[in-house]
This record gives structure tokens, C-alpha cells and sequence, in this order.
């Protein structure tokens, strides 16, 4: 690796917790570059909850026991000798000024004395807006913006807070980057004179296709009704309930799997009959689940949050080879010869069945051929050259 190359430091969610976009792009770029790898709190207002008590422990546990690490068991890559990932200790929240210096003079002091051990410059990527108080602060050269959602109006996060932080941080960074056109506009809003880079997300077509046969275990649902209807993410009031209250009525047999973290999900969900659901699964073994499905679906409400979005699941799903039915969200209507898009709960339903009885169509099989140019490699290149260009 050149001695040439800057240092990159990215703040995200936590290396091989999720296997994120950003995660994705970084893994491509790890044989060339140096990466600090910053695990940050995260932006959910803090609640006196199971869920929330669960995984405040897991933070203090990483925090006492691997402040800096190299290598996560639960990461979607192996060990690499260019990554180290730093588990800053950081107060819980962002929603008032005390707290918003507190967490700035905590991981300013965390993170400068990783950044004095090399002599070349630094770039910052963040896909989180809760750092804007940390540029200008850091011995950084380039900041850049990777903005993959719309936080703001997900459902439980401190939105005002996030809103405001989000402006301060696309004022003061060099580059802004968005994952769809919907991202794109709503940054044009704080700064309309500024080039705002689309970069859609990639896939893994080897993890999808290869590893299908290897992780075909089944154990875990084998024992479900089949068939089998799949849907695999966060859990939460982004589910559109009369979607599946729907299909599930118009079902004479079989199962719908959710798999994933239920998060401030509706309670509706628990009045749906046919529904099983499934805790969160790593990364390799999405897979064998994709194997067992005879249906994916992405049944989002069309709400501000999903309209935003670029869901990673999208081209996951349409990897595996299997049906896939979505409600039309500007980020799935421009893949609609490869999926069937729809707008109705009675329309899903009907998709989803008439997708159950005739398997995926030749036209649509023929259509997903898009995919071989959405690389993760590829759409790494295209993140090199927009935080390149303007050092």
C-alpha cells in the first residue's frame, strides 16, 4: 500500500453489527488504505426499556474490554491488517448542548491520539449526523458527508436533534455524497450551490449466489408452514400491517417470516395471523434463508422515511434468484421489470400468490442481469473518486 494514501476515518454503526453500505464500500477499500473505524452511540432517544438496557450493557462491555480492536467475530469480512475499530466511550445522548460538548471533548480526546500515529493526511467519512460538532476539531483534511438515510423521521430517533445536527454538518463538510434522488433533494434544500454525488448502493453477487448451497441449513424454519414468504431487516412502524394483514387473509396455507430486531414495532403486527418471526441472523447466513424462501418481500408504508431510503435488501433479494414483491417507493419503482412493484394491500397479496404459483418469470430473470454492474468493487471506485477529487 502507498505511503501516499490518506488515512481514513469513518464513523458509522458498529463494524459487523449490520452490514451496512458504508461497511461494505470500506471493505473494498482496505487493502489500500488505512481505516480508523469509528463505533458510535447510537441516534435512538435513550429509553428505560429491555431493549435499550440490553445493548447500553453491550456498550460498556466493549468499551471495558476492547476499546480498540482489530478484528469483530460477527464482521462480514475476516481479519485485515489495515482496519482498527475504536469503541469511543460516549454519553448516550445528543439532544441538549451539555451533552452534545460532552460527547465532542470525549471522543476528540479518544480518537486524536489514533490519528497523531500516522504522518498522512486524513479523510473523514461519516454516514451519521451526530459528528457535525467534531469537524474542525480533528487533525482532518477532508471531510465527507455519506448520507444513506433520512434519520430524521425514522421512528424512534430524537428527529429534532438529528435535523438540526444534520444542517450543521452539511454546511461545514467538502464532499456530500447521497444513496438516492430523494436524499440528493433534500440536501439541495440546506445547500443549493453545492454538488451533491449520487452513489446507489452495491451488491455482493458471490455472497448471494455462491454461498447458497453451502448455507443451506434449514433447521431453523423447517419446521414452519410452508410456503414460505420472507422478509428480513428491521422490524419496525415502517412495515406497512395492512400489507400483511392482506396476504395473510388471502393465504389458505403457509408462513410469513420476519427476521430481524423488532424496534418500536406496531402492536398491529401482533394481530396478524400466519406470521413468525425470527431473531436477527449474521450476515453469512442471510443466504440459506434467501435459499428457503419461495417469496421476498419489502411491504415498507409509503411514509417521508421510506421515500428517502435505498433499502440494501433490494438488490440482496433480487441476488438470490427468488420472487420479490415491494411497494412502489421511488427506490424500488426503478427496478420494477425486475420485481413485481406494487401499490395496494390487495395487490400484494395477489403478487405474492401469483408469484408462489409461477416462480420468477424469464422477463424478470433476464432484467436482474442489471446487477452484474452493481458492484460493490464498482461503487467503491466511485466513493474513492468524489473524497479524492476535492483534497
Amino acid at each position: 500500500m502507498s505511503e501516499e494514501r490518506p488515512v481514513l476515518l469513518v464513523f458509522g454503526d458498529d463494524w459487523g453489527r449490520h452490514p451496512s453500505s458504508c461497511q461494505h464500500l470500506v471493505m473494498q477499500l482496505l487493502n489500500r488504505y488505512r481505516v480508523l473505524w469509528v463505533n458510535t452511540i447510537g441516534m435512538r432517544r435513550p429509553r428505560w426499556d429491555y431493549e435499550t438496557l440490553v445493548r447500553g450493557l453491550e456498550k460498556v462491555q466493549e468499551w471495558f474490554v476492547q476499546s480498540e480492536h482489530r478484528h469483530c467475530h460477527s464482521a462480514p469480512t475476516a481479519y485485515h491488517p489495515n482496519l482498527i475499530v475504536l469503541n469511543p466511550r460516549m454519553w448516550p445522548s445528543f439532544g441538549s448542548s451539555w451533552e452534545r460538548r460532552i460527547n465532542q471533548t470525549f471522543l476528540q480526546a479518544q480518537i486524536v491520539p489514533f490519528l497523531s500515529r500516522y504522518s498522512q493526511p486524513v479523510i473523514a467519512i461519516t454516514t451519521i449526523p451526530v459528528v457535525a460538532d467534531l469537524v474542525g476539531c480533528l487533525p482532518v483534511t477532508h471531510w465527507v458527508y455519506y448520507c444513506v438515510d433520512d434519520f430524521s423521521e425514522w421512528p424512534g430517533l430524537d428527529g429534532t436533534t438529528i435535523r438540526d445536527m444534520e444542517h450543521e454538518l452539511v454546511s461545514k463538510v467538502n464532499t456530500l455524497i447521497a444513496v438516492s434522488d430523494s436524499l440528493q433533494d433534500k440536501l439541495r434544500r440546506d445547500v443549493k450551490d453545492r454538488d451533491i454525488h449520487l452513489l446507489t448502493h452495491g451488491v455482493d453477487l458471490g455472497h448471494w449466489q455462491a454461498g447458497l448451497v453451502q448455507n443451506g441449513d434449514e433447521s431453523d424454519w423447517a419446521h414452519l408452514e410452508r410456503p414460505l414468504i420472507v422478509f428480513w431487516g428491521l422490524i419496525d412502524r415502517r412495515l406497512d400491517v395492512e400489507y400483511l394483514r392482506s396476504l395473510s387473509r388471502d393465504m389458505s396455507r403457509g408462513t410469513i417470516l420476519l427476521v430481524g430486531p423488532r424496534v418500536a414495532a406496531s402492536s398491529e403486527l401482533e394481530t396478524v395471523p400466519r406470521i413468525s418471526y425470527h431473531p436477527p441472523v449474521a450476515f453469512h447466513e442471510l443466504p440459506a434463508i434467501g435459499q428457503a424462501a419461495d417469496c421476498l418481500i419489502m411491504p415498507y408504508a409509503d411514509l417521508p422515511v421510506t421515500r428517502a431510503m435505498q433499502p440494501l435488501k433490494l438488490k440482496e433479494y433480487m441476488a438470490t434468484g427468488k420472487p420479490v414483491v415491494v411497494s412502489n417507493l421511488p427506490s424500488t419503482s426503478l427496478w420494477s421489470e425486475c420485481v413485481d412493484v406494487v401499490g395496494s394491500p390487495d395487490e400484494f397479496s395477489w403478487a405474492v400468490r401469483n408469484r408462489l404459483s409461477i416462480g420468477l418469470s424469464c422477463s424478470q430473470k433476464r432484467a436482474r442481469e442489471r446487477l452484474l454492474d452493481e458492484s460493490w468493487l464498482s461503487k467503491s471506485r466511485i466513493l474513492e473518486q468524489c473524497f479524492l477529487a476535492r483534497r
